[in-house]
């Protein structure tokens, strides 16, 4: 099975969680006497469930090989989870909605074009970091503290092959 790719956009995505970007802002004014302009509630942190905190990481991920293959998900019960490239990367996004155990024609994928990062919502499926340019630095916001905040499946074979993305 080949999962074609999809722009990255809002609506597409929402179901799954919100686009990091400046377009995304719910708010934007300027700041530090008129010299900064601050794009203002951009994305929503989810993560008090269970005592959990936020914290702020750098992921640093390297491309997989190709044809890319999507074996497994992951999902976070008890937190969101967001992925801001550092230095305009873009990347690759696979999640698939509901919460019960994906199946293969559930999944969906993206392409952020390097100025947009997701956060995905608690207990969205999706597949760990897929990273098209080597070395490439993610500010990731997530959840720390008590409880079991990580979910991984192996998808199953489609006509007996591996999930592949329908991508160059």
């Amino acid at each position: 099975m080949k999962l074609s790719v999809e722009h990255l956009t809002p609506d597409a995505f929402a179901p799954f969680g919100e686009v990091i970007s400046i377009a995304t802002a719910r708010d934007n004014y300027k700041i530090n006497l008129g010299t900064t302009t601050r794009f203002h509630d951009i994305s929503r942190v989810d993560v008090a469930d269970g005592d959990g905190a936020p914290i702020i990481s750098i992921f640093r991920g390297t491309p997989r090989p190709k044809p890319i293959e999507i074996k497994m998900m992951e999902r976070h019960p008890l937190g969101s989870q967001a992925f801001m490239p550092l230095s305009a990367q873009r990347f690759l996004i696979v999640v698939a909605a509901g919460t019960d155990t994906p199946k293969p024609e559930d999944l969906r994928a993206f392409l952020s074009d390097g100025t947009q990062g997701v956060t995905y919502a608690k207990n969205v499926w999706h597949h760990p970091l897929l990273v098209l340019e080597e070395d490439s630095d993610f500010l990731i916001v997530d959840r720390s503290g008590p409880g079991e905040n990580l979910n991984e499946i192996d998808l199953p074979l489609v006509d007996g092959e591996v999930i592949t993305l329908d991508w160059a």
